[in-house]
């Protein structure tokens, strides 16, 4: 079955030493440049660090081994962080929801791609995706100030005690912000340093060792991490503290987990259908986004139904070992091409190696400062936020504009569920008006041309009038319809109407009822209707809806010329 043939397949073919060397290094850089963002992407949805670094194991190496594209990398990404919290942190979902939402999610990818709806997701306006890119971004970027500024709150512990603990924030953006205001008083300064240094080193550290072969591999993300642990550590040392590590706030498990299915009810499945929905079309969007990009850049073509299916395959697996969403990566995807991977065998070694690093190093991982951890979302949410794409947009048609702004302030004020569906509401409306303004109806007198070419004028005659109808014939243009069926009524009524449509490209359901119902009420006025130069694909269309017994087989005319003859016999 073409759909189930993965890249892998075709790419081992003449593979040799030099290939797989190749790989290897651009593996073994992946591996390295994943782990940071899978930890924080794992704690910023709401859940343990080894979650993350789970789905980028198990949906890494699944999306490389059956996937569609040679050189795609996949694992948690930002994109997924503000639905996977918001179904952590409602109590009538939490991880068990997020496991059951990920797996139906993952059986709809793998229904767009058995059915080969690869190509529909494309589809999807720019401005929406875009829009709800930027929204998701903020929320991102919203989330960690509260690490970078080190705002607590005083709780009552289990003894009774008053405490200090990491701020609780309400799940909604203005709730956040509110939160924070009134929280403003308990600023670490400690937090904030460690934040802007582990910024500035992240930003600035790569460019400074960019000349040295084998510094330069290193993602700045993880040089800030480094630097900002071991300046933690020191403080620590030196009777500084107060810096929150991932240590202060989980527990860290260096093991592989066991596979545990969740359980599925018909009430779970309903009421996370939505969410699973608006997963599946994200994750989507996203890997066929990376996936085309890379192409680009390789000189490659991925196949995008087989792609879908790899990646609705590792988020149905991925959850069973308590992994969350995953996607293609374009960060990730670029780091292995720029790096030298070419085929799936590089994703499958960057998987082996995050095994590796989660067994051997992820006790370590406890040292990491939260606030270093908010500085690489802060970047990840810079990166994501495409804010010069953003503002050229802004000058496109107004319609874009209303699409753009309303899916990113719909992202950022409520959630992506909703975000997404009006946005592809209000983009499906100003498409039909669009096409609607398109579409002209004229009324023609005394002569009309047969064609363009033809210098000669056909004349008109007395009784007859002839209607232009030039674009889609279809429900968005009923009101233009209607004022032409006003125009026939109104007036000196001719005796025989010619409704030219030889550009109408195609006709829909309520395009032959409105043409029917004009005939009908016309014929009962004793004027007659002739349609004139029908394209074989609007007269299949009448035909099968059997317009041709209401107006009559002989009143359907190849051209205007016939139309014309036959209005002067009907006229005698």
């Amino acid at each position: 079955m073409k759909v189930l043939s993965p890249k892998i397949i075709h790419s081992l073919r003449g593979y040799d030493k030099e290939s797989f060397m190749k790989d290897l290094m651009a593996g073994i850089i992946v591996g390295i440049v994943a782990l940071p963002l899978a930890i924080a992407f794992g704690i910023a949805s709401g859940v343990t660090p080894e979650k993350g670094i789970i789905t980028a194991i198990v949906a890494g190496f699944i999306i490389s081994a059956l996937g569609g594209s040679k050189v795609q990398i996949g694992g948690p990404t930002g994109a997924f962080i503000v639905i996977i919290y918001g179904i952590v942190t409602d109590p009538a979902y939490g991880l068990q929801g997020l496991l059951i939402a990920t797996m139906l999610a993952g059986m709809i990818l793998i229904a767009l791609g058995v059915f080969k709806l690869g190509a529909v997701i494309k589809f999807i306006p720019y401005p929406i995706i875009i829009g709800f890119t930027a929204g998701i971004a903020v929320t991102i970027f919203t989330t960690q100030v509260a690490d970078v500024l080190g705002l607590t709150q005083q709780a009552v512990s289990e003894t009774g005690e008053l405490i200090t603990i990491p701020l609780k924030t309400p799940g909604d953006f203005i709730g956040k912000w509110m939160c924070y205001a009134q929280n403003i008083s308990t600023f670490n300064q400690w937090s904030f340093i460690v934040a802007m240094g582990s910024l500035a080193v992240i930003i600035f550290f790569p460019m400074a060792v960019r000349r040295i072969p084998v510094l330069n591999k290193i993602p700045g993300s993880l040089y800030g991490i480094l630097l900002g642990t071991v300046a933690v550590l020191v403080m620590k040392n030196l009777g500084i503290d107060g810096v929150d590590t991932i240590g202060d706030r989980f527990s860290i498990q260096a093991q592989l987990p066991e596979m545990v299915v969740p359980t599925f009810t018909f009430e779970s499945i309903q009421r996370l259908l939505p969410v699973a929905f608006t997963i599946a079309v994200l994750g989507a969007i996203e890997s066929l986004l990376s996936a085309t990009v890379a192409d680009g850049v390789i000189g490659d073509r991925h196949d995008s139904n087989t792609e879908l299916v790899a990646q609705g395959v590792a988020n149905i697996v991925s959850p069973l070992f308590g992994g969350i969403p995953a996607t293609g990566a374009i960060a990730r995807t670029m780091t292995n091409i720029n790096n030298g991977g070419r085929t799936p065998v590089a994703g499958i070694i960057h998987a082996i190696v995050l095994v590796l690093i989660l067994l051997v190093l992820m006790p370590y991982a406890k040292y990491i400062p939260m606030a270093t951890l908010a500085a690489v979302l802060v970047v990840v949410s810079y990166n994501m936020s495409g804010w010069r794409t953003f503002k050229g947009l802004l000058r496109n048609p107004k319609s874009d504009v209303t699409v753009l702004l309303t899916t990113f302030l719909l992202t950022v004020i409520f959630d992506l569920t909703i975000a997404i569906e009006i946005g592809l509401i209000i983009a499906c409306i100003l498409f039909i008006k669009r096409v609607m303004e398109t579409t002209e109806i004229s009324v023609i007198e005394n002569e009309i041309h047969p064609n363009e070419e033809s210098e000669e004028a056909l004349t008109i005659p007395e009784g007859c009038a002839v209607y232009e109808i030039n674009g889609p014939y279809f429900f968005g243009i009923a009101n233009k319809f209607e004022e032409l069926e006003t125009q026939l009524q109104s007036g000196n009524r001719p005796r025989v109407q010619i409704i030219r449509m030889r550009r109408v490209p195609f006709i829909d359901s309520t395009g032959i009822h409105n043409l029917t119902t004009l005939v009908e009420m016309n014929h009962e006025k004793g004027i007659e209707i002739l349609l004139s130069g029908l394209t074989p694909k609007v007269r299949t269309q009448l035909m099968k809806a059997n317009f041709d017994q209401t107006l009559g087989i002989d009143h359907f005319c190849d051209n205007i010329d016939e139309a014309l003859h036959k209005a002067q016999k009907m006229l005698k």
